[in-house]
């Protein structure tokens, strides 16, 4: 109870400095990583954490469902209207050769673990999170056309490497435990969670649309509405043995269009819940993972793979997806910098760590890789993010006539954070 107190207090103080601290490059992920640290069984014992904790672990996979519903359903696809190419190429070229880069590299430097695990790892850690480079996307010296391509991928592409992870940790679990027809298996889990997501989120949202339009709901029955769809997404396709992560997505993406995009405002409040919820993710994510691997001997082996996951493994493959686009090589390099692993990582880390048993090379070498790409990138993405944007700005305000600067609407600043003030005061969300 003492840590529960301790940890609510952080809450509440971190929340009092929100700002503050963004000016000071401190990312909400890094406060609670600390604090998990801090608290767990590896320090001072005071945050009783366990990995087999049913609560825990439906905390943590209910955050994400409800982030994956959100971004999907207020992704603003009218936003790069005539522009698509640019999110286009990051998701649909960028991402796969980022996997099957990483899967490359993970065997390479862990043979024993296997190719299905490498590529589980390479998977779960494909993944970016806005929020550990916040500043990017509020500094306005950075060109709107890269901010909201950035933007539209990192909303995205959680939802698209689900079905990546889903597809190998079958395949994993299969081989570990000695099961057949993995694929069977894995293609029913996608199958359910599909229609699931089609049935909620296209009947969940024609049926809010309607209500709405009659004047049948108020802002906040709009609201709830939105968090129990979500939730309905992904509690409905497990009990029926589906993928509840695919079913949120694709649950928000249906929802998303069967309301046009009008219900923007009211889903925000699904957002800020998620948010609150993340805090307790990083927490457990320190408790459970950071300070063990911090505390034990140091896996060489892992730095370097997680290095290269936030560099090579990460730029090489933007680089190729953006062949042909027109842009500075220099745009072309921050562009793939700024790829940081986040929330949706930690989550595919514990889900994983849930399936398979505490031993063997494939869970030690996931652990391992996962935990240390993860930390370096909050800290390295966190801290790089407000200079690095500043100066790119710089550079970019005297380019001239680039095709970086077109004109283009000011994108929505997505989820995870507590918000930015502008120079007058006022709040930036």
């Amino acid at each position: 109870m003492n840590g529960i107190v301790i940890l609510t207090s952080v809450f509440v103080v971190y929340a009092l400095v929100a700002s503050r601290l963004d000016r000071l490059s401190i990312t909400a992920p890094m406060v609670f990583v600390v604090a998990g640290v801090l608290l767990g069984r590896s320090v001072t014992d005071q945050l009783h954490l366990s990995l087999t904790s049913e609560p825990v672990l439906l905390i943590v996979e209910l955050t994400l469902a409800l982030l994956l519903f959100a971004d999907a359903s207020t992704v603003r696809l009218s936003e790069v209207e005539g522009d698509t190419h640019l999110p286009a190429r990051l998701l649909f070229v960028g991402l796969p050769l980022t996997i099957a880069l990483g899967t490359v590299v993970a065997v390479i430097l862990l043979p024993s673990a296997g190719w299905a695990a490498a590529a589980l790892i390479a998977s779960i850690l494909a993944p970016t999170d806005a929020a550990l480079g916040l500043a990017i996307f509020t500094n306005r010296a950075v060109p709107v056309r890269i901010r909201r391509a950035l933007n539209v991928e990192s909303g995205l592409n959680d939802g698209i490497a689900t079905p990546f992870v889903a597809l190998f940790l079958t395949l994993v679990v299969s081989e570990e435990r000695g099961a057949g027809s993995w694929l069977l298996g894995a293609g029913k889990e996608i199958g359910l969670a599909l229609i699931v997501a089609v049935s909620v989120g296209v009947a969940g949202g024609m049926l809010l649309g309607a209500a709405h339009r009659r004047g049948y709901t108020s802002e906040v029955s709009e609201q709830l509405a939105i968090l129990s769809l979500a939730l309905l997404a992904y509690l409905g396709s497990v009990a029926i043995g589906g993928n509840g992560f695919i079913a949120a997505f694709v649950g928000g993406l249906t929802f998303g269009a069967s309301t046009g995009g009008t219900m923007h405002g009211a889903t925000e409040f699904t957002e800020t819940i998620g948010l609150f919820a993340s805090f307790f993710v990083w927490t457990v994510f320190g408790a459970l993972f950071v300070g063990p691997v911090l505390t034990t001997r140091l896996d060489a082996t892992a730095i370097v793979y997680a290095v290269l996951s936030l560099t090579a493994i990460r730029m090489v493959p933007v680089a190729i997806s953006l062949l042909g686009a027109g842009l500075r090589s220099d745009t072309v390099a921050f562009m793939g910098w700024f790829g940081p692993r986040g929330l949706a990582s930690v989550v595919f880390t514990l889900v994983t760590v849930e399936n398979l048993h505490a031993s063997g090379a494939a869970y030690d070498a996931i652990v391992e890789l996962a935990t240390w790409t993860i930390l370096l990138s909050v800290m390295v993405h966190g801290l790089s993010a407000g200079p690095l944007a500043d100066a790119y700005g710089r550079r970019m305000q005297g380019a001239g006539d680039v095709p970086e600067l077109s004109d283009a609407p000011e994108p929505r600043v997505r989820r995870r954070h507590l918000g930015k003030r502008h120079e007058d005061g006022t709040q930036r969300h």
